[in-house]
Formats: C-alpha cells, sequence, structure tokens
C-alpha cells in the first residue's frame, strides 16, 4: 500500500515537473512573484500569451497577476489620496489604465482627485478667513466641502474651530466695511426717510426704497457705540421693515410683510445627502423646526432637496450635521459551554440465573434408569464478582463574535435541524405526508444597548436544547423527545466587562440492581447476592460575554447643538442682539415737534443722559473712523478740565503699530500719554496687513486725574475707538 501511494506521488510530481519544464515562462513569473516584483512578472506572462493566446495555463496566470497587480494599485492610490499626495496619486491611476483599461473605478478616482485638490484649495481659504475673524464666509467654504465628502475630517475640525469662535447669538452676516463703521444717532421725531439720509452720507451706503416703504414715518431714535449695520437693525425692526443687500454698499428697504417677502427675498436650492440618518425622520425634523418652504426626499439615494432663504438653509444644514452621524457599534465575545460529567460505579456478585439437572451434554429424552449419572449444573463461570466505575468529562464549546449595531438583533443557532414528518388522510386522495423541522443545539439572541457612558445594556436569550429519544408515533409517523434549557435576562455591562451566566443545571441519578430477587435490594448485604450499579450524570450549560466598543457615538461639537433659532416669522434669521458696549434708545412716534437730529462716524462727546458730576474728568477721544490698508489712525485725546490726564492707548500689536516707538512698546501694544489742563494730544498709529478688512478696535486704559491740590476726580471716556480698516487691493 505504501509503496502505491509512493508511486503515485511520484509520478503527480514528474508531472508537475514536465510541465514546468514545457513552459519555462510560469516558472520565471512565479520566481518573480515570490520576490514581490508583480510588474515584471505580469510584463513576462503578458509577452507571452501575445505569442501563444491559445495556452489557457499562461492565460489564467496572467489574469491571476492582474488581479494582484490592481488590488496593490488600488491600495497604493487610496493611500496616496488620504495623504494628499495628488501627484503620485495621478500617476499611480494612469498605471492602472495602463493595466486594465476598463477598470470600473478608474472615472471615480479621476473625480476623486480633482475634487481632493479643490477641497484642498477651499480648506486652505477658510482656514484663512477664519484666522480673519470672516466667520461667515470660511463656514460657507468648510460646508461646500462637507456637502461633497461628508467624511472630511479637516472640514469637520475646520466647523466645530468656527462653531466655539462664533457666540450663540450670532450678530451679523458677513458684511462689508462700510457697514462696519461706528456711528452715533441722535433724532427724535425725525422722517425716516431724512434718517437714511444721514447714514448714507456718513457710511458712503446707497439705500434703495421699495415703493410701499413710508418715507414719512417718525423715528425717535438714539444710539451710541453702534455699528452701521446695528444701528440699520435697530431701525428696521422697529419700524417692521427688512433688508435686502444688493451689492457691499448697496441696501434694499422693504415691508416686512408675507408678500414682499415672496416679492424681495431671493431662494436658495440645495441638495444634502445624508450618509447615516434616515431621510424620513431628517424631513420631519427640519419641517418642524426650520419650517421650509419646498423639500422633497429620495429615499433611494437618501438624499433631500431643500429650497428656501439662505437663513432658513443655514440652520437646516445645522440640523443635519447634528444628527447625521454614524450609529455605535459593539464587538459582542461570547463562550457557551456545556459541562458534562458521567459517573458509573457497578459492584457486586452475579450470580447464574439459571440452574440445570440433568445429563451433561444430552439433548432429549433420557431414560430414568440414568438417574444416577445426573448431576446438578450452573453457567461456567458459576459466581462473577463486578468491580467497575467509569467517568467522564465533557466541554462543548461555542465561542462567536459578533458585531452589532446599536439597538439591532443578532441571532446565532449552532445545531441541527431534526426532520419530524407528519401523515395526513383524506377521502379518494389517501395518505400524504409532509415534512417540518426542528431546531436543536445552541440558540442565541442580542440585542445590545450603547449608552454615552461607554457602558452597553444587552438583552440576552439563550437556549440549549438537546435530542433525548425518538418516539414513534401512528401511521408511522415519528416525533422526538427534546430536553431544553432557557434563560432570558438584560445586563448592562462596561465597556471589556465579563459577565458569567451560569446554573442551568440538569441533575440526573439512578440506581439499579441485578441479581438475586429480594436479596439484591438489601441496603448493604445486597452486593453479595447482586451487582448494584449507581448512575450519575450532570450536566450545566455556562455562559460569558463581553462586549467591545467598536465605536460609540461621536457627539458634535456644542456649537452644532445650540443653534441661533431666530424667529417665529423668520427662523433662522439673525439675533438683532448688539454688542455689550453698545447703547440704545428708541422711542415711541407721536405728536411732539420734531427736533432736528444728527449723526456722526465718530462716537459723539455728548451722550442723551444726564450730566456728569461736576468734578469728573471728561476725556474726549476721537479716531479716524476708516482708513485704508496700510494707512494710519489718527487718535485725537482732549478734555477741558483743570487737572492733569494720564493714560494709555491700547491697542493690538498684531494688527496697529505706533509710527514713532520702542520696540517694547509696539510688542506690549500700550502707548502711554499725558495730557496738560485743558490739554490735547494726537497720537499716530500705523495700520499693519493683519488688519486689512477688518475692523479695530483703540481702547484707552490706567486713566488717572490730578490736579493743582493733590485731588484725584474720575475720569470718564467719552467715544470709542472702533476703526474699518479697507480690505487690500
Amino acid at each position: 500500500m505504501m509503496s502505491t501511494l509512493r508511486s503515485h506521488r511520484l509520478a503527480w510530481l514528474l508531472i508537475m515537473a514536465l510541465a514546468g519544464c514545457a513552459n519555462p515562462v510560469l516558472r520565471e513569473a512565479e520566481e518573480l512573484t515570490r520576490t514581490n516584483q508583480l510588474p515584471q512578472a505580469h510584463a513576462v506572462l503578458e509577452k507571452a500569451l501575445s505569442q501563444t493566446p491559445t495556452d489557457a495555463a499562461l492565460r489564467a496566470a496572467e489574469m491571476r497577476t492582474r488581479e494582484q497587480l490592481n488590488a496593490r494599485l488600488l491600495m497604493q492610490i487610496e493611500g496616496l489620496r488620504a495623504s494628499g499626495r495628488w501627484d503620485e496619486a495621478r500617476e499611480a491611476v494612469q498605471r492602472l489604465r495602463e493595466l486594465d483599461p476598463r477598470h470600473p473605478r478608474l472615472v471615480w478616482f479621476e473625480a476623486e482627485i480633482a475634487r481632493g485638490q479643490s477641497q484642498e484649495s477651499k480648506l486652505a481659504e477658510a482656514r484663512r478667513h477664519l484666522r480673519e475673524n470672516r466667520l461667515t464666509r470660511a463656514e460657507a467654504l468648510a460646508h461646500e466641502i462637507v456637502a461633497e465628502t461628508p467624511s472630511h475630517p479637516g472640514a469637520r475640525l475646520l466647523l466645530a474651530q468656527i462653531a466655539q469662535a462664533r457666540p450663540l447669538e450670532a450678530l451679523t452676516g458677513e458684511l462689508g466695511a462700510a457697514f462696519q463703521k461706528p456711528v452715533t444717532l441722535e433724532f427724535r421725531e425725525a422722517p425716516l426717510r431724512q434718517v437714511f439720509e444721514a447714514l448714507a452720507r456718513s457710511s458712503n451706503v446707497n439705500f434703495v426704497f421699495d415703493k410701499d416703504v413710508r418715507a414719512d414715518a417718525k423715528v425717535t431714535v438714539f444710539l451710541r457705540n453702534v455699528s452701521m449695520d446695528e444701528a440699520m437693525r435697530v431701525i428696521l425692526s422697529t419700524q417692521q421693515l427688512d433688508r435686502k443687500l444688493l451689492n457691499d454698499s448697496s441696501v434694499l428697504i422693504f415691508p416686512n410683510t408675507q408678500g414682499k417677502q415672496r416679492e424681495h427675498q431671493e431662494l436658495i436650492t440645495r441638495t444634502l445627502y445624508l450618509t447615516n440618518a434616515d431621510v424620513k425622520q431628517v424631513q420631519a425634523m427640519v419641517r418642524t423646526i426650520a419650517k421650509v418652504r419646498d423639500i422633497h426626499i429620495d429615499e433611494r439615494l437618501n438624499l433631500m432637496v431643500v429650497r428656501d432663504t439662505p437663513e432658513v438653509m443655514r440652520l437646516v444644514e445645522k440640523l443635519i450635521a447634528s444628527v447625521d452621524l454614524p450609529e455605535p457599534e459593539v464587538m459582542l465575545e461570547v463562550e457557551v459551554l456545556e459541562l458534562a460529567t458521567d459517573r458509573v460505579d457497578a459492584l457486586g456478585l452475579q450470580w447464574p440465573s439459571e440452574v440445570q439437572y440433568g445429563l451433561p451434554g444430552v439433548t432429549g429424552q433420557v431414560a430414568l434408569g440414568q438417574r444416577d449419572n445426573f448431576r446438578a449444573s450452573v453457567a461456567n463461570p458459576a459466581l462473577v464478582a463486578t468491580v467497575r466505575g467509569t467517568s467522564g468529562n465533557v466541554n462543548l464549546l461555542a465561542n462567536p463574535k459578533l458585531r452589532v449595531r446599536n439597538r439591532e438583533k443578532a441571532k446565532v443557532h449552532i445545531g441541527e435541524k431534526l426532520p419530524v414528518f407528519t401523515t395526513t388522510s383524506a377521502v379518494n386522495v389517501g395518505v400524504s405526508a409532509s415534512v417540518t423541522y426542528l431546531d436543536v443545539g445552541l440558540k442565541l439572541d442580542v440585542e445590545p444597548t450603547i449608552q454615552l457612558d461607554n457602558e452597553v445594556i444587552i438583552k440576552v436569550g439563550l437556549e440549549v436544547s438537546n435530542l433525548i429519544r425518538q418516539v414513534s408515533g401512528p401511521a408511522g409517523s415519528v416525533a422526538y423527545q427534546i430536553g431544553t434549557r432557557l434563560t432570558s435576562t438584560s445586563l448592562r455591562l462596561n465597556d471589556g466587562e465579563t459577565q458569567i451566566l451560569a446554573g442551568l443545571i440538569n441533575d440526573e441519578d439512578r440506581r439499579t440492581a441485578n441479581g438475586v430477587p429480594g436479596l439484591s435490594t438489601l441496603p448493604v448485604l445486597g452486593r453479595l447476592f447482586g451487582v448494584q450499579t449507581d448512575t450519575r450524570n450532570k450536566t450545566e450549560v455556562v455562559m460569558l460575554i463581553t462586549p467591545r466598543i467598536v465605536r460609540n457615538l461621536a457627539l458634535p461639537d456644542s456649537g452644532l447643538t445650540r443653534l441661533p433659532g431666530g424667529t417665529d416669522a423668520m427662523p433662522g434669521a439673525y439675533s438683532s442682539r448688539m454688542r455689550n458696549e453698545a447703547r440704545a434708545g428708541v422711542g415711541l412716534s407721536g405728536g411732539a415737534q420734531a427736533r432736528p437730529g444728527s449723526v456722526s462716524t465718530a462716537p459723539s462727546a455728548t451722550p442723551v443722559a444726564p450730566a456728569a458730576a461736576e468734578a469728573e474728568v471728561a476725556l474726549k477721544l476721537d479716531v479716524t473712523p476708516q482708513v485704508a490698508a496700510g494707512g494710519v489712525v489718527s487718535v485725537t485725546l482732549k478734555h477741558d478740565s483743570a487737572f492733569s490726564v494720564k493714560g494709555e492707548i491700547e491697542f493690538d500689536p498684531s494688527k496697529l503699530q505706533p509710527a514713532q516707538a520702542s520696540a517694547g512698546t509696539a510688542a506690549t501694544g500700550r502707548l502711554p500719554f499725558e495730557l496738560t489742563p485743558r490739554g490735547e494730544r494726537v497720537l499716530v498709529l500705523r495700520v499693519l496687513p493683519a488688519a486689512a478688512g477688518q475692523v479695530v478696535n483703540i481702547g484707552v486704559g490706567a486713566l488717572s486725574a490730578a490736579g493743582l491740590n493733590g485731588e484725584t476726580p474720575p475720569v470718564r471716556l467719552d467715544g470709542t475707538g472702533m476703526v474699518a480698516v479697507e480690505a487690500a487691493r
């Protein structure tokens, strides 16, 4: 037999060797593949196949090598895309095209590489806008990237940074520098048109009025230390008006009515692709919270098309970003053991069960005269002593590992299906049989719920069944007697904690006696007249379950969960809240005599408030309201008291720099000054490139006043130092 096997093996090796000698190209390609030279191996096979295209072995080897090379190139392209090495990724795609011109992922890779480069430039631009405090523009660019690639890590990180930089009550949109100029308004019962004309002259902003705007409506307003945009929003909100930006320096004013909103408000349409959330649930949320006008969903692509105002669209995008999160997943490591112990003890003397009296070795009839030869006999051996004991331990182990989504059910069945036949009889039909299957073995049902604190609630159902015996029914039908142990519970475990479920015990204890009737059942002496057998069977089912969280819910930044919702009439609109340092007073129109108003781009030195105490020194601050990028700002300080005043000019050293100062002053951002009684001083600050397109603030601190007799009255500062810097051209 061994020689036959050896001869077959040698014959097979000889055939393989002859095949390799017949086609050395295969051997060469195999050597190149073994040394990790797949391109060279494919080139050798491709060249050989072009010469002998009918060789099936060459064709199979070439296809196998091409698939391996394709898989390697795909992995390489994915890695280059993830690291942002676009030129190398494009070269790898070109190699894939040369290898397989009809590969289905070629077009997708080309589009993704072009998109990745575009997104990288957009992300760099958005980060620059964030550094320059242009939050709305940076957010818009980040949303464009997320709309194309929802899982883009750089864009999502940027959105989180923007949410942290922006307060909950967003003040305004991204308006031009002309709308950020500081103004002071003092009007009492002035016509609306007059107020806007004064604003237009002071800020170079053009105002266009709808034909239904009442230009003779009376306005009473007192505003100090507010920007042009804040002043305009206060006036519009008190007069039931709204605005529409035509360009960076032109505004359309129209009545805030439903009809005018439909006529003048521009709508935008966005197609939003959802990655994880259910589009139907998101649709219900968006309708309830954002009150969108037009919405359409496509369940096949899990997308949503929304048409509404830019403010509502911004709210919709943030709402979707807060719920479109991947579901948690957990890996459940389960071990199910069935511990079985079998023990059999047999001890005693086995007596013969039959006693014979007659002639040995003779069958049939025997003459009575031969009775002297009759002998009594028993089976040989006459007496048997039985001393036997057996024991066994059986461990049946099932060790499945289940990866389950949050709140989803997972099932495991390890065992077999037993057929059960059922027969039915009917008139004129006869007897028909049907078969059903009965599950026997181990059944495990689990349903995890992952908590935010990395704990897992698991609903567990365990059933262990085994076949006891087969039961015959009428008409030849067959049934089975099944033993079942069942448990169901709910656990709460930490990540990585192991819980043991045990106690499903089946204990069987039997005792039998085989021997002389009556005597074999005696408690102690019975073992001398028979064999007593003790059987002990015990089985226990033990289950160990360990949850390991693969991915928990990644909560979004708090800036995406706390959103300004606008008003009930205008969801998503910007808040009307002004800066904390702004002062405003708006009076009701009445029949009082109109009083001329005033407006200035520099803060007024005469506030509408009760006069301060005579001992208080009023220091007037006046700055150049608007300068070009790279220009200079004149800071004028003066007072009319008989005291000397000291203090420091405070500014951002990264945006402003004194025209003539030491290096220490430029670094600290503080420039000291001293004014003589009724004195005036002008300080000059140079605007740095980093301040282009922003509104910078110049403050005054460490103020103190001193008189000739040692008096130290308090100092009150009138005016603010807000400077609008034009964007660089």
